[in-house]
C-alpha cells in the first residue's frame, strides 16, 4: 500500500478555487480595482516574496508571527512570503515613489499567505485588495478612505453594509494617564476587546469606572458620541474624540444611508493604527469584509488605507448568473466565431461531428450557433 498522499490533498487552510468560483472572484477584484481607480488611485504590483526586514518594517511589525520564511539561495538572506500587502505598498511609497507628489494614492490586489488561520478565517491563503492614501492627515482623508471602501463593496453588489469605527489608541492613552503598569494595561485592552465585563469589574475602582464607561459607549454612532462626550478624557484622547466626531459627521453627510457604529475600546486587529480605524461588515455574513485606518510610516509620514478580504467578500456577493456560452459546431467559420466574441458572447468550439445539440448540452452551453446567429438551446 502506498503512503503517498492523494494528489487532491492540500495542507490545512489551503484549497483550490474551481470554476466558476475562481472566475467570479477575479471579476469582483477587477470591479473593486475599477472603483479604486475611479477615485484616482493608481495600481501597484509588489512581489510575492521580499527580504524579511522589508516586510516587517513600519506597519508590518505586527505580522511577524503570521509570516512564512525561507532562505534566499542567491543572497543568503532571510526572505518572507507576504502575509499582508499594506507594508509592501508603504515600502514602495517611501522608496520607489519617495519623490512622487503627495498625497500619494495607490491601490493593489493580490494573494497573501499566513502561517495559520483563525476561527473566523481558517483560510491561510486568500486574496486581498485595497488602497493606501499616503501623505495626508485630515478628517477629509479619513473620510475618503472609509467612503471609498463602502462604495467599492456596494459597487461589487454587496448589500447590508455597516461601518464600525474605533480609536485603537484611546485605551493606551487613558491607561498611561492612570499610570497603569503594562501588564494591567494589556489586561484592560484584552478585556475590552473581548467585551469581558468580569475583567473590567475586577479592576481597582478608579480604573474600573473609566473603562466601564468607555465600554458602555459602544453602539450606534449618535448614541456612542453622546456617551463619549460625557467622559473626562486626557487631552490627547479628547483630540481623538473630536476627530472621531468630525469623521462621523462627514460620513453621515456623504452617505446618509450607511449605518455607522462606534466601538471606542476596540483595538484587536488594529495594532499598528495610530488614529481612527474602521471595520466593514455585511448583514448575515460571517467575518469582516475589510479593515482600515490611519497609521504612520517609518519616515514619519501619516497614511491611511484599507484592505478587503476576498474570501469574506465572495460570501457576501450575490451569486452570479451563469454566463451565456455559445456552442460552435465543428466547421463554424472562424470569422463568424470572432464576430460573436466581439459582440460579447463567450464561445466554445466543438471538436467532434455528431449531434451538436446534445454535445452543447453536455458541455454546459446555453446557446448554439445556428443559421448565422446564436440561438438558445431548446
Amino acid at each position: 500500500m502506498s503512503d503517498d498522499p492523494h494528489p487532491a490533498l492540500l495542507p490545512e487552510g489551503l484549497h483550490d478555487d474551481l470554476p466558476p468560483a475562481a472566475g467570479d472572484e477575479s471579476r469582483v477584484v477587477e470591479r473593486l480595482i475599477a472603483s479604486f481607480e475611479g477615485y484616482g488611485y493608481q495600481r501597484v504590483k509588489p512581489p510575492l516574496v521580499e527580504f524579511e526586514e522589508s516586510l516587517l518594517s513600519g506597519p508590518g511589525a505586527g505580522i511577524s508571527r503570521h509570516m512564512f520564511r525561507l532562505m534566499d539561495p542567491i543572497s543568503q538572506r532571510m526572505m518572507g512570503l507576504r502575509a499582508d500587502m499594506t507594508t509592501q505598498v508603504a515600502r514602495i511609497a517611501v522608496s520607489r515613489l519617495a519623490s512622487a507628489p503627495r498625497p500619494l494614492r495607490l491601490c493593489y490586489a493580490g494573494q497573501v499567505l499566513r502561517v495559520r488561520g483563525t476561527q473566523l478565517r481558517p483560510e491561510r491563503q486568500f486574496a486581498q485588495a485595497g488602497v493606501e492614501l499616503i501623505g495626508a492627515d485630515s478628517t477629509a482623508a479619513d473620510a475618503e478612505i472609509a467612503l471609498l471602501a463602502a462604495e467599492a463593496l456596494q459597487a461589487a453588489g454587496i448589500e447590508g453594509l455597516t461601518l464600525d469605527l474605533t480609536v485603537p489608541t484611546l485605551v493606551p492613552i487613558i491607561a498611561a494617564e492612570l499610570g497603569l503598569d503594562p501588564k494591567l494595561a494589556e489586561q484592560v485592552r484584552m478585556g475590552l476587546d473581548a467585551k469581558d465585563g468580569a475583567v473590567i469589574a475586577a479592576l481597582p475602582v478608579d480604573v474600573r469606572t473609566r473603562f466601564a464607561a468607555l465600554s458602555a459607549a459602544a453602539g450606534p454612532a449618535a448614541d456612542a458620541l453622546t456617551a463619549l462626550a460625557g467622559l473626562d478624557l486626557p487631552q490627547a484622547a479628547g483630540q481623538l474624540r473630536g476627530r472621531l466626531r468630525a469623521l462621523v459627521e462627514t460620513i453621515g453627510a456623504a452617505a446618509p444611508d450607511l449605518p455607522v457604529t462606534v466601538d471606542p475600546g476596540e483595538s484587536r486587529g488594529f495594532e499598528y493604527q495610530t488614529g481612527v480605524s474602521f471595520t466593514l461588515f455585511a448583514r448575515g455574513v460571517r467575518g469582516e469584509l475589510g479593515r482600515g485606518g490611519r497609521y504612520q510610516l517609518d519616515t514619519g509620514e501619516s497614511a491611511a488605507g484599507f484592505t478587503v478580504y476576498m474570501d469574506t467578500v465572495m460570501r457576501a456577493v450575490p451569486a452570479a448568473a451563469a454566463p451565456a456560452l455559445v456552442y460552435l459546431p465543428l466547421g463554424t467559420p472562424a470569422a463568424a466565431a470572432r464576430r460573436l466574441r466581439d459582440a460579447g458572447w463567450r464561445t466554445l468550439q466543438g471538436l467532434v461531428a455528431g449531434d451538436d445539440n446534445a454535445e452543447a448540452r453536455r458541455l454546459g452551453c446555453s446557446h448554439i450557433f445556428r443559421d448565422g446567429d446564436a440561438s438558445a438551446l431548446a
